[in-house]
C-alpha cells in the first residue's frame, strides 16, 4: 500500500493543500414502456456526484424535454437523505421531445441512482478541454432580404429561396470534463453541445422512443471507454439551433449518424485531455429576476396589419392547383419551346403566325399570378402561427400578472472546467457571448437546466421559461421572438450576473 501511494503521488501530483475530490457515477433507464409503441433506443438519466469534504454537488443529465415536473422532488429527497443542498443539484434536460415516454416515477429512479453513485464515490483526477463538431447542426433562424427573420419549423413553410439573405451562427465547440479514477481508468465524461435534438424524438409516438442524437453520442462514447464509464450530455444554448436537414422529405429520419459523429468527435478530443488531482470544486447559485415582455399586443397588431396587406395582395387567377402543376413543369422543362417541339415554333414564325407565342405569354402571366398568391398564402400561414403563439403568451402573462420572472442560475467549477446554467431555451448567441467574456479558458453554458414548474413557462409540461432570444432578435418575426415571455432587457441582466458568478468561481 505504501508503494502504491508513493507511485500515485508521482504519477498524479496533487495541488498542495487542496482537498481530495471524490466522485461517483450511475445510470438509470427512465423509459416508460407502459405507454406502448416501439422503443427505438431507451432514454436514461445519468448521474455524477462530487464531494471534496466541504462541498457536495450532483450533476444529472436526463433524456427529457424539461425538468420542471420532477426537480423539486429530487432535490427534496437528496437534501433529506444525503444532506445535499438543493441548489447544488444541477439537472440538465437534453430537451428530447418524448415526454409521454418518460416513466412516471422518474424522481425515485434518479434519487436511487444518486444514492448508488454516492455509495461508490472514489478519489478522482480531473481534466478539461474542448472538441469541435460542425456537421450536424444549423441555425434555424433565416434572415430575409426584407430585414425580417423567420424560423425553420415544420409548422410553417419556408420562404422562397430568393428572399433569403443569410442565417445565424452556430457553436461548434464540444465542452468536455473528464474524470478518471486514480488508476487511470475513466469514470465519466461530461460533454456540452448546443443543438435541438429534433431528428428522431420529434413526433416520437410514431417513430418510437428515442434519446435522439445525444443518446447515440453517449452510447458511442461509453462503448469506447472502459466498463462503467458514463457519458453525460449537457444541452447548451440551442434555442435557435437544430439538426441539419431538419425539413428533409426525401430520407427517413435517423439521428444515429449524427450521434455517432458527435460521439466520435468527443472521443477524439477526449484523448488529448490530461487529468490531474487536487481539482477545485465550487458551486454558486443565485435567483435573479428577469423582466416579462409587455409588447405582445403591439406584436399582434403588427402581424395582423401584415396579414391584411397580404390578403389584399391576392389577385384573381385563371389557374388552380390541378392546372398550375402541369403548366409549371412544362414551362420549366423547356423555356424556349414549352408548348410543342421547336420546329412548330419555327414554322409559325416563317408563316407569320404567333399563336403559340401568344398562348405562352398568357400562360406565363397566369403562372406568375398564381405563384404570387402561393407565396402570399405561405406568408399568411407563417404569420398565423406566430399570432396564435403570441395570443397564448398574452393569456399566460394575463394570468401570472407579475412583471418579472424568477430564474435560478448556477455556476460550478470542477478543476478548470466551468459551467453556468440557464433554465430555458437560450439562443446560441448567448452562449457564444458568455464564452467570449469569461475569465476562464474552459467555460461552457448549459441551457434547459434546473427548470422549475412554477416559473410561468408557456407549455407546462416542459417546465421551463421557454425561449430566450437575444435582444437584437426582438425586432424580428421569428418563432423564438414570438413565443418568449421575456423582455429584451433579460439578456443584459443575465449576462451581467453570469459574469459576476464567473469572476467568483
Amino acid at each position: 500500500m505504501i508503494t502504491l501511494s508513493i507511485m500515485y503521488g508521482c504519477l498524479f501530483p496533487a495541488v498542495a493543500g487542496a482537498a481530495t475530490l471524490k466522485a461517483g457515477v450511475a445510470k438509470v433507464n427512465i423509459t416508460n414502456i407502459d405507454v406502448g409503441g416501439r422503443v427505438k433506443d431507451s432514454v436514461y438519466a445519468r448521474v455524477l456526484v462530487l464531494d471534496d469534504g466541504v462541498t457536495r454537488a450532483v450533476i444529472i443529465s436526463a433524456d427529457v424535454i424539461g425538468t420542471g415536473f420532477f426537480i423539486d422532488d429530487v432535490r427534496l429527497q437528496l437534501q433529506r437523505d444525503l444532506n445535499i443542498r438543493p441548489e447544488n443539484v444541477i439537472i440538465n434536460a437534453s430537451h428530447i421531445h418524448t415526454s409521454r415516454r418518460i416513466c412516471p416515477d422518474i424522481d425515485k429512479r434518479i434519487v436511487q441512482a444518486v444514492k448508488e453513485a454516492w455509495r461508490n464515490k472514489v478519489p478522482v483526477d480531473v481534466g478539461a478541454g474542448s472538441g469541435s463538431e460542425n456537421r450536424i447542426q444549423e441555425n434555424r433562424r433565416i434572415r430575409l432580404k426584407s430585414g425580417k427573420e423567420w424560423t425553420i419549423r415544420h409548422a410553417n413553410p419556408l420562404p422562397p429561396d430568393d428572399e433569403v439573405a443569410g442565417v445565424g451562427p452556430i457553436d461548434t465547440e464540444i465542452g468536455i470534463l473528464r474524470l478518471d479514477r486514480k488508476n487511470g481508468e475513466n469514470m465519466a465524461v461530461l460533454y456540452n453541445f448546443a443543438c435541438h435534438p429534433y431528428q428522431d424524438s420529434w413526433r416520437s409516438l410514431k417513430l418510437g422512443t428515442s434519446a435522439d442524437y445525444p443518446g447515440y453520442a453517449s452510447k458511442v462514447i461509453e462503448d469506447n471507454l472502459n466498463d462503467g464509464s458514463v457519458a453525460m450530455f449537457l444541452q447548451g444554448c440551442g434555442g435557435n439551433v437544430t439538426t441539419v436537414l431538419y425539413k428533409d422529405n426525401d430520407h427517413p429520419r435517423d439521428a444515429e449518424p449524427m450521434g455517432n459523429m458527435l460521439g466520435i468527435s468527443t472521443l477524439k478530443a477526449l484523448k488529448e485531455i490530461k487529468t490531474v488531482g487536487g481539482a477545485k470544486l465550487k458551486v454558486i447559485s443565485e435567483i435573479i429576476e428577469l423582466p416579462r415582455r409587455t409588447d405582445i399586443q403591439q406584436r399582434i397588431d403588427s402581424l395582423q396589419a401584415e396579414q391584411q396587406r397580404l390578403l389584399h395582395s391576392l389577385a384573381n387567377t385563371s389557374l388552380n392547383f390541378k392546372s398550375f402543376i402541369p403548366l409549371y413543369l412544362k414551362y420549366n422543362l423547356s423555356e424556349g419551346f414549352p408548348s410543342y417541339y421547336s420546329h412548330r415554333y419555327l414554322q409559325e414564325k416563317n408563316t407569320g403566325n404567333d399563336d403559340l407565342e401568344n398562348m405562352d405569354d398568357m400562360n406565363r402571366r397566369y403562372m406568375e399570378k398564381y405563384l404570387r398568391n402561393i407565396y402570399a398564402m405561405e406568408r399568411l400561414a407563417r404569420i398565423e402561427v406566430n399570432i396564435s403563439v403570441l395570443k397564448q403568451q398574452q393569456e399566460l402573462l394575463d394570468r401570472v400578472k407579475e412583471k418579472t420572472v424568477k430564474v435560478e442560475i448556477t455556476g460550478i467549477r470542477i478543476g478548470y472546467f466551468v459551467l453556468v446554467t440557464f433554465p430555458g431555451e437560450a439562443v446560441v448567441e448567448i452562449g457564444l457571448n458568455i464564452k467570449k467574456m469569461s475569465p476562464h479558458k474552459y467555460t461552457f453554458v448549459a441551457g434547459y437546466t434546473n427548470e422549475r414548474a412554477d416559473e410561468g413557462q408557456p407549455p407546462a409540461e416542459e417546465g421551463n421559461i421557454g425561449y430566450a432570444p437575444a435582444a437584437e432578435h426582438f425586432k424580428g418575426w421569428a418563432y423564438e421572438d414570438c413565443t418568449t415571455i421575456l423582455a429584451p432587457e433579460w439578456q443584459k441582466i443575465y449576462e451581467e450576473k453570469v459574469l459576476e458568478i464567473l469572476k467568483k468561481l
